[in-house]
C-alpha cells in the first residue's frame, strides 16, 4: 500500500508539473526539424528523458517539407541513422535504400522514429528567453499560445534552421558573407559569376532605358562591391514545390488571392529575350518524384528563388518571419500561375505547366501547400573552431571529425541589382556559387559547440561554426541528421561524466558512432572501401579519382585482374552482400564477382544495364545475394575483369546484416 501511495504522489506531482508547464529532462532538443527528430531519437535509445521541442506546426523540417530530391554528394558521407533513413524510403518504394521521395513518405518515417522513441513533440512553443547560470543553461521560457511554458535541462541542442536558442544564449555567431580575407579564402563574399544568371543586355528599369521611371520589381538598388568583399547578404530562400500530374490527386492551380503581375515583369523580359526556351525545365528544376510528383527547385535567372529577401529573415521576430514567409509563399504561387496563364508565356510552357497541380495526399494540414520554406542559411555560429574552404577542399582535414560532408560549395543568390557592361545599364544577380570536384570531408566535433566561455551545455547541429561557403558545402539534409545524431551521443557522454561539452573528446564519440550506429545496439553494415587494407589485387588495376566514386576513389581494370575484398562477420546470422556500381559509360563490361564465405562460392554476373541509378547519385548498390555466415567467418567478394573489352570496376562491398 505504501508503495501504491509513493507511486501515485510521483504522479500526482508530474500531473501538477505539467499542468504548470515546468519540465526538467536530461536533453532537451528545441528544433523539430531532421537533425532534431534524429537527436531525440538517439538521446532516448541512450536512455535519457527527452523533450523536442518547435515553434512550429511542422516535424522534419526540410525533409519532410518537399526536398526529396536528395542533396548528397557522395554516398560514402552519408552512415548512421541519416542512411538508415533512407534505407527505409527505400523498403517504402521496393528498394534497398532511395534517395527521391513524396513528402509524406518522410513524414510517416519520422514520425515512426518518435513514436518507438516516445517522444511527443511539442508543436508551437515559441521561445522566449534562456536563462544562464555558471556559463550553462539551466531553463527556457517559451510561449505556447500565451501559456508560459519552461524546460529545465542538463544538456541543450539547438536544431532549429535559425539558431535561435544559440542567439538567446548569448553565442557568437555572425550573419552573412565574410571576406576572402577573413579565413583566407576565394569563393566567399561577393561574386558575380554566370551561373542561374541572367543573359545580358535585360533592361532593369520600369521604362526601359529610363532610370528616373524606378526598378523593376526585385531589384535592389544596391551598388556591386569587390569581389571576396563581405556583406550582410544571405542566399536566397524558396520552397521546394511539390505538385502532381495525376488528376485524380490534382488541385488545380489558380489565382492567388495576393496575385501581383508586377511581380513577373522582368520574368516576362527574360522569356522574351530567349525565345527558345520553350519548356518548363528552362525555368525550373523539375525533379520527378515517385507517384507522379515533382521536387521543384530554382534555375536560371528568374525562378523560385525570391532574391533579396532572406536578408532580414534570420535576425527577425516570429512575427516578422510569418510575414516573410507569406511574401515567399505569394510570390511562389503566384509564379505558378504566371507561367499558366500570362500570354507572355510560351505556349508550350503553359500547356505543359496546366497538367499540374497541387497534391490532394500531401500537407492536408496547411492547405496542400508544404509549411517548410528553404531556410538555406541564416544564422552561423562562431566557435573555436570554424569550418572553412580549406576544410573542404582537403586542405586542412581534422583529426576530430563526428560527422562527414561531401556536396559542392553551393550558394544561390543573395542579391539582384543593375550592373553597368558595354555602354549601358542591365540586370544581373549576384552570389551564386558553385564549385566542387573534392572527395567527402570530415566535419569537426569543435564546429558543433560554442567557446566553453560563452556556453558549456549546447550544441548547434544546424548553424554549426562554418564560413559561408563552407556552409554551403554542410548545410545538406542527410548531413544535419548526421550531425543530430552526433550532438545527442555527445550530450549522453557528456551527462554521464559530469563535464562540459567542450571537455569531451570527439574521437570517442567518433568511437561510439562507428560502434553503434543505429543508437539502439543493432549491427551496422560492414563497408570495405577499395582503399582499405582489407583489400587485395592482382594485375593492373588503376586508382580514378571522383567520376562516381564511392568515397574519394575507385579501381578501374586495365587489363585482367581480380580485386578481393574481404571481411569477418562479427555476429552469426544472414548477411546481405552489395557491390557498388558507379554509373559508367556505354563500354561498361559485365562484371563476375565471385562470393565466397567459408566452404561455399557463388559467380554473379553484373551488367551496366542492371543498375538503375535515380536521383543525384552517380552510383547504385547491387545485390549480390543473401548468404548464412558465421561469426568470425572470413567472407570474400572477388571482382573479377578478363581484359577484355569494357570496363571493370572495384569500388566498395557491404556486407548487410538481416534484421529480425
Amino acid at each position: 500500500m505504501k508503495r501504491k501511495f509513493l507511486i501515485g504522489a510521483a504522479a500526482l506531482a508530474l500531473t501538477h508539473q505539467l499542468a504548470l508547464g515546468q519540465h526538467k529532462v536530461n536533453i532537451c532538443v528545441y528544433g523539430a526539424s531532421s537533425a532534431g527528430v534524429i537527436a531525440a531519437y538517439t538521446a532516448q535509445k541512450a536512455g535519457r528523458s527527452v523533450l523536442l521541442i518547435d515553434p512550429g506546426k511542422h516535424v522534419g523540417g526540410l525533409t519532410t517539407g518537399g526536398l526529396g530530391y536528395t542533396d548528397i554528394g557522395n554516398k560514402y558521407a552519408i552512415q548512421g541513422l541519416a542512411l538508415e533513413f533512407y534505407r527505409q524510403v527505400g523498403a517504402h518504394y521496393g528498394k534497398f535504400e532511395q534517395w527521391i521521395f513524396e513528402p509524406h513518405v518522410a513524414d510517416s518515417i519520422f514520425s515512426d522514429y518518435l513514436r518507438r522513441a516516445k517522444v511527443q513533440p511539442m508543436l508551437e512553443h515559441r521561445l522566449q528567453a534562456v536563462q544562464k547560470e555558471n556559463g550553462a543553461i539551466r531553463q527556457i521560457t517559451l510561449n505556447a499560445g500565451g501559456k508560459t511554458v519552461t524546460v529545465a535541462a542538463d544538456m541543450f541542442i539547438d536544431a532549429t534552421y535559425e539558431g535561435d536558442l544559440m542567439a538567446k544564449a548569448g553565442v557568437r555567431y555572425i550573419v552573412g558573407r565574410e571576406g576572402n580575407d577573413v579565413y583566407n579564402e576565394t569563393w566567399n563574399g561577393v561574386q558575380l559569376l554566370d551561373g542561374h544568371q541572367f543573359p545580358d543586355g535585360i533592361d532593369p528599369y520600369k521604362t526601359p532605358g529610363d532610370a528616373s521611371s524606378g526598378l523593376l520589381w526585385g531589384i535592389t538598388p544596391y551598388p556591386l562591391n569587390q569581389r571576396g568583399m563581405g556583406d550582410k547578404h544571405v542566399q536566397a530562400y524558396n520552397y521546394r514545390i511539390c505538385l502532381t500530374d495525376n488528376p485524380a490527386n490534382r488541385i488545380p492551380i489558380t489565382k492567388p488571392a495576393n496575385y501581383d503581375p508586377a511581380r513577373y515583369e522582368l520574368l516576362a523580359r527574360l522569356i522574351k529575350a530567349q525565345p527558345q526556351k520553350t519548356k518548363l525545365n528552362d525555368y525550373f528544376i523539375w525533379s520527378r518524384m515517385p507517384n507522379n510528383k515533382t521536387d521543384i527547385n530554382n534555375r536560371n535567372g528568374f525562378s523560385t528563388d525570391m532574391i533579396g529577401w532572406s536578408h532580414a529573415y534570420p535576425e527577425a521576430d516570429y512575427d516578422k518571419r510569418a510575414e516573410i514567409i507569406r511574401e515567399h509563399e505569394d510570390y511562389t504561387k503566384g509564379l505558378l500561375y504566371f507561367f499558366q496563364s500570362d500570354p507572355r508565356v510560351p505556349a508550350a510552357i503553359r500547356q505543359e505547366i496546366s497538367q499540374w497541380g497541387y497534391p490532394k495526399d500531401e500537407y492536408r494540414n496547411n492547405g496542400n501547400w508544404t509549411p517548410q520554406l528553404y531556410i538555406r542559411e541564416a544564422r552561423r555560429m562562431i566557435g573555436d573552431y570554424v569550418m572553412t574552404q580549406a576544410n573542404c577542399t582537403g586542405k586542412e582535414v581534422v583529426e576530430d571529425g563526428i560527422g562527414m560532408a561531401a556536396y559542392t560549395m553551393d550558394s544561390h543568390n543573395t542579391q539582384r541589382l543593375v550592373v553597368y557592361k558595354d555602354g549601358k545599364d542591365m540586370v544581373k544577380n549576384e552570389g551564386n556559387v558553385e564549385v566542387g570536384g573534392f572527395p567527402p570531408y570530415p566535419v569537426s566535433y569543435r564546429a558543433l559547440i560554442p567557446k566553453e566561455s560563452e556556453c558549456k551545455n549546447l550544441f548547434v547541429p544546424i548553424c554549426l561554426s562554418a564560413s559561408h561557403i563552407a556552409y554551403g558545402s554542410i548545410r545538406m539534409e542527410p548531413v544535419f541528421m548526421g550531425l543530430g545524431q552526433a550532438s545527442a551521443v555527445a550530450a549522453d557522454m557528456a551527462i554521464r561524466k559530469k563535464t562540459s561539452v567542450q571537455q569531451i573528446d570527439g574521437k570517442e564519440v567518433n568511437r561510439i558512432l562507428a560502434a553503434n550506429p543505429l543508437a539502439d545496439g543493432r549491427q551496422g553494415d560492414i563497408l570495405v572501401d577499395n582503399g582499405d587494407k582489407a583489400v587485395t589485387f592482382e594485375g593492373n588495376w588503376k586508382t580514378v579519382k571522383g567520376k562516381g566514386s564511392y568515397g574519394p576513389d575507385k579501381l578501374v581494370a586495365e587489363q585482367a585482374g581480380k580485386a578481393a575484398f574481404r571481411s569477418q562477420v562479427p555476429r552469426s546470422g544472414q548477411y546481405a552482400v552489395y557491390m557498388y556500381y558507379p554509373r559508367l559509360s556505354n563500354n561498361a563490361a559485365v562484371t563476375k564477382v565471385a562470393v565466397r564465405h567459408g566452404k561455399t562460392e557463388q559467380l554473379v554476373q553484373v551488367k551496366a544495364d542492371d543498375v538503375k541509378v535515380v536521383g543525384q547519385t552517380s552510383g547504385e548498390w547491387v545485390k549480390l545475394g543473401t548468404f548464412p555466415m558465421r561469426k568470425g567467418e572470413t567472407s570474400t567478394i572477388e571482382i573479377q575483369s578478363d581484359g577484355g573489352e569494357g570496363v571493370v570496376v572495384a569500388d566498395a562491398v557491404r556486407w548487410v546484416p538481416v534484421q529480425r
